[in-house]
């Protein structure tokens, strides 16, 4: 288990980039905890090292976490789609900079490509997959049903901005909606978790497990309504609607 606790992983991030709420963190870094040690943990998308360190400080000893994430400058959110060398050179700067006064660059390999090429770079099999890539369709049920297949028995994977962002819900659809394989078991908002069963899921676990999907999709019209009224310039609308104030976008 982790030789720190969550308090002092939540103070590690307080100043660092990106989009993981408090209860995200917490499900993070329990579940990176829970891997054996030398197991494998494999992070989808590191941005600036958020949910990277959390990762990090959460595994046991001897557990390196692999982050994959090119640090192109592009998927950053819905305007800044494009690559940008620029940009994603300041991404990476920041990640190693965020990573170092953590204290937690030893415990990870970063592995600077996109994740459609990064597979060769993953011994399998993954203990726990955190998947916060391109939120597109392709990508993301490129990277859930790759990566996803390479996750022991009892192993977890964790997905970003499910019920929340369009390609990453159908990807969950696609993939995920009644599957034999992964059982569907909650969220932390917008971070939903998945177990991977050690057989093939009986037809009726199944079923419910596609119906406790299915009963999230009111949150997700919710977000993708929030969503629209941001885009839209309507600020009151979108609180009307719940949004978080501070928060930019719902995660």
């Amino acid at each position: 288990m982790s030789t720190v606790g969550f308090e002092h992983a939540l103070q590690a991030i307080e100043h660092v980039e990106g989009w993981l709420s408090e209860d995200q963190a917490r499900r993070l870094f329990e579940r990176a905890a829970a891997v054996r040690p030398g197991g494998t943990i494999v992070e989808i998308g590191s941005f600036q090292g958020r949910s990277t360190i959390v990762l990090a400080l959460g595994a046991p000893p001897g557990t390196v976490v692999v982050a994959i994430d090119p640090h192109a400058g592009g998927d950053r959110g819905p305007q800044e789609i494009a690559a940008d060398a620029a940009r994603g050179d300041a991404d990476h700067a920041a990640f190693t900079a965020n990573l170092r006064a953590a204290g937690v660059s030893d415990r990870v390999r970063h592995v600077r490509l996109p994740s459609a090429r990064a597979l060769g770079s993953v011994a399998a099999p993954i203990d726990l997959l955190y998947v916060d890539g391109a939120h597109r369709l392709g990508p993301a049920l490129d990277d859930i049903t790759r990566y996803g297949a390479l996750i022991a028995p009892g192993g977890t994977m964790l997905i970003h901005d499910a019920f929340s962002s369009i390609g990453v819900t159908l990807a969950i659809g696609v993939r995920l909606l009644g599957s034999a394989r992964f059982s569907y078991a909650g969220r932390s908002r917008s971070l939903a978790e998945y177990r991977r069963a050690p057989g093939r899921l009986p037809a009726a676990e199944r079923a419910a497990g596609a119906a406790n999907q299915l009963a999230q999709l009111p949150w997700f019209a919710r977000n993708i309504s929030i969503k629209l009224a941001i885009a839209a310039g309507r600020p009151n609308l979108a609180r009307a609607l719940g949004h978080r104030p501070g928060d930019r976008w719902p995660y």
